[in-house]
């Protein structure tokens, strides 16, 4: 099993005990040790193959149980704990949990009261009204529940793009060793970078196919055969991810890689225009006549069409064509842009690794700046920090900066915007910090009119430098909070506020539309990678691909500029020394910040 099936296995673990109201601690627990696991930047198996299991425990959140269930599912691909859950109840019951406004005692209710164990039983009972009348459940919250679950329906069987990319990458080393393999290549919506995947498609590019069916057949992973052929194969992982498979010639690649990558919307707007050419553009190459003109690479299949080549991220009939045409396509933020994160936590709240760790992996990737953002007391899981331990954190931080050279460290904080739109910290903390990320974690259902209130609220207080993942979704898990993004975005330009893309996996918030919304609005973005753990700094990449399909430059994200730039950018010049700063009076109020340019 690879880090991705162990990290889900503890996913799951932890949803039936919360469905079974066990300790928080417990679910917890196995949480954070899922998390670990997803981004450990190693097979576990490696390790434990290397150093023995004893290693494990060296991994934050992992002690002797979790390292000794690790093993057990690496051994036997079983987790004994899993089947006695699934024993007591249902395993059903934890898509139902998933369901907006559901979670996890509603779930147990619902089973407990009317039997509904699906999420198709739950949409019947809905529909029949039969949801009304158990303790707690009105007609709003049926509706809602009905809502979700059609939404549900119409998503099922994608999968999150880290997740995904990363059942398929080991797939890809292991056909690129295949005799005659000349490139190997996904393409889809995985290419796109779009946020979930259903199907993913790899192109090969070979003179014979039959090496390469017979080099994917021998996978390891493989738990279904659908179609078998010399150019055309399907199969079923045992992740359940379908993976298609195409083999084409040298001369025909560019031409399927484009067809393949799509979208179809793109490719019918691109073969228009062949059509209008005289041009046939298929998946074998471009054509007069009967004659190939192009197709061995991907650029020349746009430059017969006069257009530059436009990228992956940007195919969606969203204007990219015409934008090529006019030579108005943006130069994409790459994530070696990136000069530092602005959004970290560490074990002074949830994080699970240490203030000095984080630092030196943001120094280690190169970066000029770091902000630790760790949790204000709102979030009572995360065990936020009061004004004290805000201050005992500075401190901290004032010795860090004496001791570590080659980068900034901002000191900040993510503080909760409450229910009123006020801010979980006083204004003397607030303006003792270099940087904060104001951010929705509770009551995420409010009215749109009431929750807009709420965010706009937070943004007039001249301490808040960020929003958050400021639509509160989770990627097949929780909708986006209902919200006025267009008037978000406007108010956040108006007072130089910057928007946040959160690039946890599970979040990438804010969605490619709303990201360009904001940029078109005049809005500065800033790439954050919420990162609870020195792996999870890897993200950044997830974050900048949601940049990319939002069609940001450089010049469009924060923390591509140099520290100079960004500190005069947030309002905070000279508040970062590389010395500790000493904590402003409960008199002091922060200089405005400038509407950006």
């Amino acid at each position: 099993m690879d880090n991705v099936d162990i990290a889900r296995r503890f996913e799951e673990v932890a949803d039936l005990l919360e469905i079974q109201d066990e300790s928080p601690f417990r679910v917890r627990a196995y949480r954070t040790a899922a998390r670990t696991l997803a981004s450990f930047g190693e097979p576990v198996a490696a390790l434990v193959e290397r150093e023995g299991a004893r290693a494990l425990t060296g991994l934050p959140g992992i002690g002797k149980d979790l390292a000794g269930k690790i093993v057990e599912l690496l051994e036997t691909g079983e987790l004994p704990l899993l089947k006695e859950l699934t024993a007591k109840i249902p395993e059903t019951l934890v898509e139902m949990m998933r369901i907006p406004s559901l979670g996890p005692k509603r779930a147990r209710l619902l089973y407990d009261t009317l039997g509904v164990e699906t999420v198709d039983e739950l949409e019947q009972a809905a529909r029949s009204g039969r949801l009304v009348g158990v303790r707690g459940f009105g007609e709003r919250l049926a509706a809602t529940i009905l809502d979700g679950c059609v939404k549900r329906r119409a998503t099922a069987g994608r999968v999150r793009l880290a997740d995904a990319e990363a059942q398929v990458e080991p797939l890809l080393r292991h056909l690129r060793g295949a005799r005659g393999v000349l490139a190997v290549e996904v393409a889809g919506s995985l290419r796109r970078r779009k946020e979930t995947v259903g199907d993913v498609d790899i192109l090969v590019s070979a003179r014979q196919g039959e090496p390469v069916a017979s080099r994917l057949f021998s996978y390891r992973e493989i738990q279904h055969e659908l179609a078998r052929g010399a150019t055309k194969c399907s199969v079923v992982l045992r992740s359940g991810l379908q993976i298609d498979l195409r083999v084409v010639p040298p001369e025909s690649y560019g031409a399927a890689l484009h067809y393949f990558t799509g979208s179809k919307a793109h490719n019918i707007a691109l073969r228009t225009l062949g059509v209008n050419r005289g041009l046939k553009i298929n998946e074998y190459g471009v054509f007069q006549g009967d004659r190939r003109i192009a197709g061995q690479a991907e650029v020349d299949v746009f430059r017969a069409v006069g257009l530059p080549w436009i990228p992956p991220e940007l195919r969606e009939d969203a204007g990219e064509i015409e934008a090529a045409r006019e030579g108005r396509l943006p130069e994409l933020v790459e994530v070696g842009a990136i000069r530092g994160d602005l959004h970290v936590h560490t074990t002074y709240s949830d994080g699970r690794d240490e203030l000095a760790a984080m630092v030196g992996a943001c120094k280690a990737r190169g970066y000029e700046y770091v902000a630790i953002t760790d949790h204000t007391q709102a979030v009572r899981v995360a065990g936020g920090l009061d004004a004290s331990g805000f201050r005992e954190q500075a401190r901290a931080i004032g010795r860090l900066r004496r001791t570590i050279d080659g980068i900034t460290i901002l000191h900040g904080a993510e503080v909760d915007i409450l229910e009123d739109g006020a801010l979980d910290l006083d204004d003397a903390t607030l303006a003792a910090l270099d940087y904060v990320v104001a951010s929705v974690h509770s009551k995420l259902t409010m009215p749109e009119p009431a929750m807009t209130r709420r965010v706009l609220r937070a943004l007039e207080s001249p301490f808040v430098t960020a929003l958050g993942h400021p639509t509160g979704r989770l990627l097949g898990k929780r909708e986006p909070c209902a919200l006025d993004l267009p008037r978000i975005a406007r108010a956040a330009r108006d007072v130089g506020a910057l928007l946040e893309i959160n690039a946890q996996p599970e979040r990438l918030d804010l969605c490619d539309i709303h990201i360009r919304l904001s940029r078109e609005a005049g809005v500065r973005l800033v790439v954050a990678t919420d990162a609870h753990a020195v792996g999870e700094l890897d993200f950044m990449r997830h974050g900048i691909d949601q940049a990319r399909r939002g069609w940001c430059a450089a010049a469009d994200v924060a923390n591509t500029a140099p520290l100079a730039e960004l500190l005069e950018l947030i309002g905070r010049r000279g508040r970062a020394a590389t010395a500790a700063p000493a904590l402003r009076p409960a008199t002091a109020t922060p200089t405005r910040r400038r509407a950006p340019a």
